[in-house]
C-alpha cells in the first residue's frame, strides 16, 4: 500500500505556513480542556474550573519545553552540542514525549506549590484527558511520515516516503490507536465505573503504568531512530524511557492506600 497523499501544511496564511503537527498540539490541549471542565463539574469538587485555566498555561511551557529539551537530550545531543541555535527551532521538528511528560510533571508540581492544591489530585485529571493529546499527536505523525516502523509483508504495510519502497509498519497509527484510543478508554472506565474516582493518584498510576507497556510493545515494530540504533543491542531509546515510567506507576500504585490514608489526616 502506497502512502496517501497528505500534505503535512494544513494552509498557509500570507507566508506562514500551519502545519497538521501545529494543529495537532492545539486541538489536542482544547479538546483535553473542553472535556476537563465537564470531568470537574460533574466528578473533581476539590478541583475548580478556574484550577484548570491557570493550569493551562503552566501545561503549555511543560509541553513545549519538556518536549523538545527531552529529544534534544535523549535522542540528538551530540548535534545540539555542536549546533546550540538548532534547539530554539522548534518548527524544525524533534519532540520527545518523555521530555514532555517530564515538563508537565515539573509544571503541575510548581502550581500545586504555588496554589497549595495536591499535586495527585492534578495529575489524576491531566491523565485523564492526555490521550487525546497522544492521539492527535500520533496523527500527525503519520501525515508528517515519520517514526514510521520496520520492514513488514503485510497487507497493511505502507510504503512511506524518503523510506526505500519495502512497505512498513504504520506503527504511528498503532501508537494512536493504543496511547490514544485504548488508554483513554482503559482509564476513563476505570474512573467512571469504579472506585478509582475516590483514590488519590489511581489514575497517574496506572496511566504510567499502561502507556509505558503499549509504547515499549509498539517500538518493537518501530524503526529505531537512526542516529541511535539499539541501546544495549536490543532496546529503542524509546523503550528505555518507557522502564522508568512502569516502575514508578507500580511503586505509586502499590502505594496508594499510604498516600490516601495520609490525605485525609
Amino acid at each position: 500500500m502506497n502512502f496517501p497523499i497528505i500534505d503535512p501544511i494544513a494552509f498557509t496564511i500570507g507566508p506562514l505556513a500551519i502545519r497538521w503537527y501545529s494543529l495537532s498540539y492545539i486541538f489536542g490541549i482544547l479538546m483535553g480542556l473542553i472535556y476537563i471542565q465537564k470531568i470537574i463539574i460533574n466528578y473533581k469538587s476539590n478541583i475548580e474550573k478556574a484550577d484548570v485555566n491557570d493550569l493551562l498555561n503552566y501545561l503549555i511551557l511543560g509541553i513545549i519545553i519538556g518536549g523538545r529539551l527531552g529529544y534534544v537530550i535523549f535522542y540528538n545531543i551530540d548535534f545540539y552540542i555542536q549546533n546550540p541555535i538548532e534547539i530554539v527551532k522548534v518548527w524544525n521538528g524533534g519532540m520527545s514525549f518523555h521530555g514532555g511528560m517530564i515538563g508537565i510533571i515539573i509544571s503541575i508540581a510548581l502550581y500545586s506549590y504555588k496554589k497549595n492544591k495536591n499535586f495527585l489530585d492534578l495529575t489524576d485529571i491531566i491523565c485523564l484527558v492526555s490521550p487525546i493529546g497522544i492521539l492527535f499527536g500520533r496523527i500527525a505523525n503519520f501525515i508528517n511520515a515519520e517514526l514510521y516502523g520496520k520492514f513488514t509483508n503485510h497487507f497493511f504495510g505502507i510504503i512511506f516516503p524518503n523510506a526505500g519502497n519495502l512497505p512498513r509498519h504504520p506503527s504511528q497509527l498503532y501508537e494512536a490507536f493504543l496511547e490514544g484510543v485504548l488508554l483513554f478508554i482503559i482509564l476513563n472506565v476505570l474512573f467512571f465505573f469504579t472506585n478509582l474516582k475516590n483514590i488519590t493518584g489511581s489514575i497517574s498510576s496506572l496511566f504510567l503504568i499502561f502507556y509505558g507497556v503499549f509504547r515499549f510493545i509498539v517500538e518493537i515494530f518501530r524503526e529505531p531512530d537512526s542516529q541511535i540504533g539499539y541501546l544495549f543491542s536490543y532496546f529503542s531509546m524509546g523503550q528505555l524511557l518507557s522502564l522508568p515510567m512502569i516502575a514508578l506507576g507500580i511503586l505509586l500504585f502499590t502505594n496508594l492506600k499510604t498516600i490516601n490514608a495520609k490525605k485525609s489526616i
